[in-house]
């Protein structure tokens, strides 16, 4: 009798860690779970402690392989471990594996007057065409060069040439493997603004121009690749193989198998990313799209256009929380549905101005379109089809920029299960969206890429035919829905 495989994936996120265990047919069999604390300070900084991170991740860990082994599995049947993280958050150390200060977290703000400065002198057109990002406070860069600027610590040390930078999976690579292994991989790396996508290594002239040419940096390495093992502070009796590292949306987006140009995943959650692979050709955006590596392996590395959406989820909260129109959001589904159309009623959700394909950062959230005939269901169907408008507004530009075609979307996270929203978004894009049941998506991605390594899964024809349960929407034909988006397009470009 073959006795079964399991791989253990770690998805190490803003506000909590997910430990799951798959076996060989991608289904899960165990789940641990551990919330993790964030810092939000005063002038947009928001910070992580980088020990509780990790303590954090083995909290995670030692829940789930508990779950397993009280369902009577074997321990030392894991055969390989993968890494989901939270992008562009990073950590400092010293020689030593001492933290130089806290985490610095994507959502923090502190860069904004460097962003501008960096605009002023023209660098825009350079960081673009290296890195494929935009100057922003959200990518690690510019909050390094803060932090070089305003703490004498970090400064000292890099001026030493004893600050290691590491995204979080490089901090958990080397504190798993008690500072063995010093790596990230290229989704990880394609997220700091010094790696350039078409050597795919760090790009040293950017480093001088920040400043930072003393900074060590890890070596970049494919997402699935044999980055070294550990006992995880001795949970396990023998080390388990750290065979996969990935960012966590480009993880879902290999968990949702975008394998092929003009496959895409959406996450609808408070805001929405959208991941489109591209390729195996780097394309550059000039419609408010980041260019950035979708995944990789030993012989394949895939590119992909990715748009944020700031505002998704988060509008409909606003409506139950601050507006109390509704008690819960499971019943905007049927007030929507109530009403035969939304009545002229727009609602343009900038309530933190409005991302991709925009970029319009001062812009305010309005409605609409307001008459004494309109009620709180147009309002809800509104605020609802405001989703499928931002996404639609995305996939445009992603085929304007690539010349590549929408094949199918697919969608998860909270909303993905309101049916209106759903069916919304396959009749305005007129292309099959399908809804995964699988709600750690990330996980699954970083699970898969590990199993790839170790030959658990054979190929990637292999990934295709596990986790198929989906629920596939077809384009209904509804033609209505183009002109309700016309309508949407002149409010965005009209109004100011």
């Amino acid at each position: 009798m073959t006795t079964k495989q399991y791989i253990l994936s770690i998805d190490q996120g803003t506000s909590s860690t997910k430990t799951l265990i798959f076996d060989e047919l991608g289904q899960a069999v165990a789940k641990g779970v551990e919330p993790l604390h964030t810092n939000y300070l005063e002038n947009g900084l928001v910070e992580q402690y980088p020990e509780e991170i990790i303590q954090n991740v083995l909290m995670s860990v030692e829940q789930c392989l508990q779950e397993f082994t009280a369902n009577g599995n074997n321990i030392n049947n894991i055969k390989a471990c993968g890494i989901s993280n939270q992008r562009e958050t990073f950590v400092l150390w010293d020689k030593s594996g001492k933290p130089l200060c806290n985490a610095v977290v994507w959502q923090c703000k502190r860069s904004i007057n460097i962003c501008a400065k960096l605009k002023q002198q023209g660098m825009d057109g350079i960081i673009k065409q290296k890195t494929g990002l935009i100057i922003d406070p959200y990518f690690s860069a510019t909050k390094l060069i803060w932090l070089y600027q305003n703490n004498e610590d970090v400064k000292q040390a890099i001026d030493a040439g004893n600050a290691y930078f590491g995204t979080v999976d490089t901090w958990l690579l080397y504190k798993l493997t008690n500072g063995e292994n010093y790596s990230t991989d290229y989704t990880n790396a394609s997220r700091t603004l010094f790696f350039n996508l078409s050597t795919l290594s760090w790009d040293r002239g950017l480093l001088e121009i920040f400043g930072l040419s003393k900074l060590n940096l890890p070596c970049c390495k494919p997402s699935s690749h044999l980055f070294g093992e550990t006992d995880f502070n001795r949970l396990v009796n023998k080390p388990i193989i750290i065979a996969a590292m990935i960012g966590d949306s480009h993880a879902a987006a290999f968990g949702e198998s975008c394998y092929e140009p003009g496959t895409a995943k959406a996450t609808l959650g408070t805001g929405c990313s959208i991941l489109m692979n591209i390729g195996y050709e780097l394309k550059h955006s000039s419609n408010g799209m980041v260019s950035t590596i979708c995944w990789s392996t030993k012989d394949k590395v895939q590119y992909a256009l990715e748009g944020v959406i700031v505002t998704c989820g988060a509008t409909i909260e606003w409506l139950k929380n601050e507006i109390g129109l509704i008690t819960d959001s499971k019943l905007t589904e049927a007030m929507a549905t109530s009403v035969p159309d939304n009545n002229g009623v727009y609602i343009v959700p900038a309530f933190s101005g409005l991302g991709a394909p925009y970029w319009d950062m001062n812009r305010k959230a309005s409605v609409n379109g307001l008459t004494f005939s309109s009620n709180k269901n147009h309002i809800v169907r509104a605020a609802l089809e405001s989703i499928p408008y931002q996404i639609k507004d995305v996939i445009n530009a992603m085929e304007k920029d690539t010349g590549v075609a929408l094949k199918e979307l697919m969608i998860h996270g909270g909303l993905s299960t309101n049916g209106f929203v759903t069916q919304f978004i396959a009749d305005l894009l007129n292309k099959p969206v399908h809804c995964s049941s699988m709600p750690d998506i990330s996980a699954l991605g970083a699970a898969y890429l590990a199993g790839l390594q170790q030959k658990i899964y054979k190929d990637l024809d292999h990934l295709s035919k596990l986790n198929t349960e989906k629920k596939i929407l077809q384009p209904s034909g509804y033609k209505k829905v183009n002109e309700w988006y016309k309508g949407w397009q002149e409010i965005i470009r009209n109004e100011k």
